[in-house]
């Protein structure tokens, strides 16, 4: 696709969003009329406490990079709870089934990760202060775990039953080089692979936007070997640290687009063994991500050819008496770029659902657990966990706990999941 055409699809996935049907808003407002839903948002309001308190538990149970296990079991013990058809599956996903009415057919998934980034040993202590937690991982996405339970309880409360069976997911992997193990054995190789319909991410702070464009990346670890030696003996021979160098300076030579966004970010860096020592080893590891999985592709291919040439150039402007300079190419992470189209169901209930508060949401790209269904073609979006939070990925990491933005926010979710699961 040329550029000026990838530029266009963007922007029909990303901006503002447009109007939702009229039979899209009329069944927002059945719904918002029945007495059940009525209840169920009682229950929101009465619950609220409990959606703290969930909140201030899960993330007090460490969930670190590939050792979410502790966090499942809890999370799998608070589904059973609720009623939910509960299952552990191989990669550590949790799954709870809230059947349908209709029960055999297509499943709308509703999910939210397990995981945190942060590494083994991370204090979790929650602190409060007013309305706003503190903690690692506080709001990413121990929030999102929390707002499933209070959907599903308030749900029951209400004795809302979907024509759609519901599956409930808490998902490994979603951070950092986890690469979305969790969510692609689900629409991979889980039991549910070929039933699921439509799919929701519980992920992210906001008031007025969803995400229903994934940001595509690319991870590499690249590791620069040669020769060694002493640093004035053998001065003259090749040198990876140099190759390295030469890597990351012409890196930052490509041009990118600014439309769709596509970004390339040299991240982490490290090798040799002594100041006085040539180095027999360095190591570099480039993030690298776009809107557009053409452009991704195209960044992708740049930057491998750079690393070549980045070699042979140092393997030519020095001795390889003692050999040469060579390099491991490792793809670390791979995280594929799609897009939920602006007419799919998903997003035009879930737009209707938004404009019945008077919201005029904003659609935007984003990674997250909803990249994978997106690349597969099965609508998907990822809508927010909460209202207020920040600081995510940091220590000082927060969530807004206010009453009245808090269940805004959950009555706009489920308002969306009743929708698109047929809820009438």
């Amino acid at each position: 696709m040329a550029r000026i055409g990838i530029a266009a699809a963007m922007l029909a996935v990303t901006g503002v969003a447009q109007a939702q049907s009229p039979a899209q808003m009329r069944v927002i407002r059945t719904i918002e009329v029945r007495p059940a839903f009525k209840a169920a948002l009682a229950e929101l309001d009465r619950e609220h406490p409990r959606w703290i308190e969930n909140i201030v538990t899960l993330t007090e149970i460490p969930a670190p990079p590939f050792k979410e296990a502790e966090r499942g079991k809890a999370y799998a013990d608070m589904f059973r709870k609720l009623g939910l058809e509960v299952s552990i599956d191989e990669v550590g996903n949790v799954l709870g089934l809230r059947r349908g009415t209709q029960p055999g057919g297509k499943a709308i998934v509703v999910s939210a990760h397990l995981d945190t980034v942060f590494p083994e040993g991370t204090p979790t202590k929650v602190r409060r202060e007013g309305d706003k937690l503190f903690a690692a991982g506080v709001g990413d996405d121990s929030t999102g775990l929390a707002t499933q339970l209070s959907l599903i309880n308030a749900m029951n409360a209400a004795d809302i039953r979907t024509p759609s069976d519901i599956l409930f997911v808490g998902t490994v992997g979603e951070e950092g080089l986890g690469d979305l193990r969790g969510v692609r054995h689900l629409f991979t190789q889980g039991a549910y692979k070929d039933r699921i319909a439509a799919f929701f991410s519980l992920d992210g702070n906001s008031t007025d936007e969803f995400t229903i464009g994934g940001v595509g990346s690319k991870r590499y670890r690249l590791t620069f070997t040669g020769p060694g030696g002493h640093s004035f003996g053998a001065f003259g021979l090749v040198n990876p640290m140099t190759a390295l160098g030469q890597t990351i300076t012409d890196l930052y030579k490509v041009q990118v687009p600014a439309s769709p966004k596509t970004t390339y970010s040299a991240s982490v860096v490290g090798g040799g063994t002594s100041i006085n020592a040539i180095p027999r080893e360095a190591w570099l590891e480039v993030d690298m991500r776009s809107e557009s999985a053409a452009e991704l592709a195209r960044l992708e291919r740049q930057f491998l050819d750079i690393v070549g040439r980045a070699v042979a150039g140092e393997n030519a402007a020095r001795s390889t008496a003692e050999g040469p300079v060579k390099v491991d190419i490792k793809l670390v992470g791979d995280r594929p770029a799609g897009a939920t189209p602006r007419d799919a169901d998903i997003v035009g209930f879930t737009t209707a659902a938004y404009a019945s508060a008077g919201i005029t949401p904003r659609y935007s790209s984003s990674s997250t657990d909803s990249n994978v269904p997106m690349s597969l073609g099965i609508p998907a979006i990822t809508i927010a966990r909460s209202a207020q939070g920040g600081r995510s990925h940091s220590l000082d990491e927060w969530v807004g706990t206010t009453r009245e933005p808090a269940l805004r926010i959950l009555r706009l979710d489920l308002l969306s999941v009743l929708a698109v699961a047929g809820y009438r």
